[in-house]
């Protein structure tokens, strides 16, 4: 399916050509048909001679209403180019002209209309400066064919060009993500919301779920309509009536994206290579705001420009647009910036959900080229480069390539290295060679600095770890995984540490812990409660085990612990329990070490209580 697209001064008769091609009148607003002037957006279709049928989406003339023409002329195949024979080229002329060059629509044919209303002489003149005008444009060369709406001459060879044109044309791709860039929305009584849109990337089926994005509106399809024909499936490609269910018309507007749920995320924030018209009369300057069209959406941005302070009339640069609301793009799409009154220039989108730059990097700048121009393994890495780690799916559309051309390239580069992969299958997460080896020399200067500050802890808290990283908790667990599977990290039960990690204590550190240790043996069944090392030695002596805490206040030597364990647990199973009293007896110290010592035991299902009496735990069986 091919859609054609209208463009061309007010008045000029694309409106007129249209109804005469099809029988359709594309002006479907009374105000347009009062005014005799195309407003809106109007559709029709036409069967060429081939079989083929074709869309054609009519847009207004008028300078007043290009953010509508902008809206109907992204999703074209071929453009149709209408110049009055009578008038000649005119301002809208050209700057419809500039807006099809700057959104790099490369099929065209230029129509000159009311060919009844000139002699040849004149339709000559005409055509010179048509052809002297396109000539630096991106429908150089296209055909140029005379005719008259009124007579009917020259309709036959329009229609026989188009059909020839497109015959040479390859259909548009199906990825498998469909994107209906939404131009109309109104309500059909029966039937409920409509919305309309030139299908792009992928295919719709009658029943599926569906997202609008960026509103994150759930709906399914209770219907699909092209050129007024009901139909399951609708190809990319072809101008689409889509029937929602349980959305109003008032959740909606020009500029949405229905789609399939789950995979495109809207931005505010895009990677774009800016070329200026070369027509205009003053620069463009850095943080300059303009309104942004792509697709059928409009949205104020600021500019910001990376390689220079202005950009003057005929130039290009990188620049950064920072929008003032989310819109729902891709890598490779078109995008054209206005002020209140002039087109302004344009461009290709390169890289979607950046971060804000800082200017004049040469290595930023080499790093965007290669993703404009770059092989598949070179575009892969370097939008890895911005932003890592990546999760594979994510990789897969923000490079913008095909995933059959992509997920291989993937593979390859994983395989020679160049590209790291933490985790496994579908949730894997990226980085590239240069990132991971960045990731690792921060790991180790993180640990080492904890490993520093903390000399008698085992370890650093996984956690921890993750904050200092800064990465998302599902980026992080395969990432740590991997860290310690290649032995950049030693677990140490909640912590890690790097392999040549040992704890060591300072002179006066290791003199108190012996100091503890002798007072515990010398009083091992009563140990003071009130000279305990300061809690980072204690839990190191905990962590050693050689000191066990039973509560805050008691603490026993490991080898006692294990002894007054032993003999609790023989008499259990000689006597069937032991009492509190037995228990303090049996050591010959306080009520409340044996009562700690007990309570300790309860939680470790060593014994178990039973009224006043311990009997064997689950543990002890």
């Amino acid at each position: 399916m091919f859609v054609l697209g209208t463009a061309g001064h007010v008045d000029h008769g694309k409106s007129a050509l249209v109804q005469a091609l099809t029988g359709i009148d594309p002006d479907r607003l009374r105000e347009e048909k009062e005014r005799g002037m195309t407003i809106d957006l109007g559709f029709a279709w036409l069967r060429l001679p081939s079989g083929r049928e074709v869309g054609i989406v009519d847009v207004p003339g008028h300078e007043h209403f290009i953010k509508n023409m902008l809206a109907g002329v992204g999703g074209i195949d071929l453009a149709l180019l209408i110049v009055a024979a009578n008038e000649g080229m005119m301002p809208q002329t050209r700057e419809h002209l500039a807006i099809l060059d700057l959104l790099g629509i490369k099929k065209g044919i230029v129509v000159i209309t009311k060919k009844d209303l000139v002699d040849e002489e004149w339709l000559s003149l005409v055509k010179m400066d048509i052809e002297e005008l396109i000539a630096p444009t991106t429908i150089s060369g296209a055909p140029i064919i005379a005719v008259s709406a009124v007579t009917g001459e020259g309709l036959p060879e329009l229609v026989a060009a188009i059909d020839q044109l497109l015959s040479s044309m390859q259909p548009k791709k199906d990825t498998g993500r469909p994107r209906l860039p939404i131009d109309r929305v109104f309500t059909i009584a029966g039937a409920g919301t409509i919305v309309t849109g030139t299908l792009l990337d992928g295919s719709l089926r009658a029943g599926q779920e569906v997202e609008i994005v960026p509103a994150g509106l759930k709906s399914r399809l209770r219907g699909l309509q092209t050129h007024k024909t009901h139909i399951d499936t609708a190809a990319p490609g072809s101008r689409v009536a889509a029937n929602l269910v349980g959305i109003a018309t008032t959740q909606l507007k020009r500029g949405d994206v229905l789609t399939n749920p789950g995979w495109l995320v809207p931005t505010t924030m895009l990677n774009v290579k800016l070329s200026l018209l070369s027509s205009l009369h003053h620069p463009l300057r850095h943080n300059a705001t303009v309104s942004v069209h792509s697709g059928t959406s409009e949205v104020m941005a600021k500019v910001r420009l990376l390689e220079k302070d202005e950009l003057k009339p005929g130039e290009t640069s990188w620049a950064q647009l920072l929008l003032s609301e989310p819109v729902a793009v891709i890598k490779g799409d078109r995008f054209v910036i206005r002020s209140p009154q002039d087109t302004l220039g344009g461009g290709e989108i390169i890289e979607i959900h950046t971060k804000r730059y800082r200017r004049y990097r040469p290595a930023l700048i080499q790093s965007l080229e290669n993703k404009e121009k770059g092989t598949t393994p070179e575009i892969l890495v370097a939008t890895l480069e911005a932003n890592q780690p990546q999760e594979i799916g994510t990789l897969l559309l923000n490079c913008g390539l095909p995933a059959s051309e992509a997920q291989p390239a993937i593979e390859a580069l994983i395989k020679e290295k160049e590209i790291i992969a933490a985790g496994s299958g579908e949730h894997r997460f990226l980085y590239n060679a240069s990132g991971w080896g960045n990731l690792l020399e921060k790991v180790k200067a993180i640990v080492q600095d904890y490993h520093h500050r903390f000399a008698t802890r085992p370890g650093m808290p996984r956690g921890e770890l993750g904050s200092r990283l800064q990465l998302s908790p599902a980026a992080f667990a395969p990432t740590l995984r991997k860290l310690l599977d290649d032995g950049i990290l030693v677990e140490e039960g909640a912590a890690v540490r790097l392999p040549s990690h040992q704890i060591q204590l300072s002179r006066e550190q290791k003199a108190k812990v012996d100091a503890y240790l002798q007072l515990l043996a010398r009083n091992p069944y009563a140990p003071p409660s009130d000279l305990m090392p300061e809690p980072e030695l204690l839990n190191l002596l905990i962590k050693q085990r050689r000191v066990v805490k039973v509560s805050d206040s008691v603490v026993f030597a490991a080898s006692t612990y294990d002894e007054m364990v032993r003999k609790i647990v023989a008499h259990i199973k000689s006597k069937g329990k032991i009492t509190l009293a037995e228990t303090r007896d049996m050591f010959n110290t306080s009520r409340k070490y044996a009562q700690a010592l007990l309570e300790h035991l309860d939680q470790e299902k060593v014994t178990r209580r039973v009224g006043d009496e311990r009997v064997l735990g689950i543990e002890s069986r």
